[in-house]
Parts: C-alpha cells; structure tokens; sequence
C-alpha cells in the first residue's frame, strides 16, 4: 500500500503517478487532497471547472457528466480520467484508490512530491469552496 501526500503537490504530477501505481495492481491513499495545488492564473482554473459543472445534455440531462465539489471526490475524478476506465484493468485499478481530505487514519510513511515555486497557483480546497463545497475540513 503506497501513500502519498498531497500537500504542496502538483495536481497532474501526483495525479499521473498515482494512475500509473494503480496500473500496476497497487493500493494507493492519496491524504491532504485540499491541499493539492493547481497551476496557473486562480480565476481561469474557478471558471473551466464552474463551466463543467454546468454542461447538461439536452437529449437526456441526467447521463450529463458529473463534477463533483468535494476535494476528495474531485481528485478522485481527475485521477479517473487518466486510467482506461472502460477496460477491466482500469476499473478494477480505480477501485484500489482511497482519497481523504486531511489524515483520518494518521498514515506515518507517505510518499511527498514536491513542487517547485509556483508564480501562480490555487489549491484544490480553495478551488472547491468556489464551486460551493462549504464544509471546510479543520
């Protein structure tokens, strides 16, 4: 079982590497998904997510694509979409990933990906209270 720590990691780097572990047959916790930061200009990043979760199909709104508001949830959805989730290799991958907002279960030898200084940056959490998650996690 491999656990990573999100804080202070960036969202596709850590997202890759956790993608590709699953790929291989391994259990993976992702912890601190909050704190996972995204790259680039802070409005930008709030708009293309707001713009995704308002996408509806006409024909039927209900098999319209989900996106969730939830820090965890949501690092589990872009973790999802680097995995071949219509083969069963994939799905029986992406159920072997847990992801938690903090460190519930106090895991004690995590995996850091550090990133360099960011010029411009959010983090998931602060994406997520955008979107309308209110339950901020002390």
């Amino acid at each position: 079982m491999l656990v990573f720590d999100g804080d202070g990691a960036v969202m596709g780097r850590l997202a890759a590497r956790v993608a590709k572990h699953l790929i291989n047959g391994e259990e993976v916790h992702v912890i601190n998904a909050e704190k996972i930061l995204i790259s680039g200009n802070k409005n930008q990043i709030v708009e293309r997510y707001r713009v995704r979760r308002r996408l509806k199909s006409k024909q039927n709104p209900e098999k319209s694509p989900k996106w969730p508001k939830r820090p965890d949830f949501l690092v589990r959805r872009i973790i999802r979409g680097m995995l071949p989730r219509k083969k069963a290799k994939g799905r029986n991958a992406f159920k072997k990933l847990r992801v938690y907002i903090g460190n519930p279960k106090n895991f004690e030898k995590t995996e850091r990906i550090e990133a360099k200084e960011l010029m411009k940056r959010t983090t998931v959490g602060e994406l997520c209270a955008q979107l309308g998650w209110r339950e901020q996690h002390g």
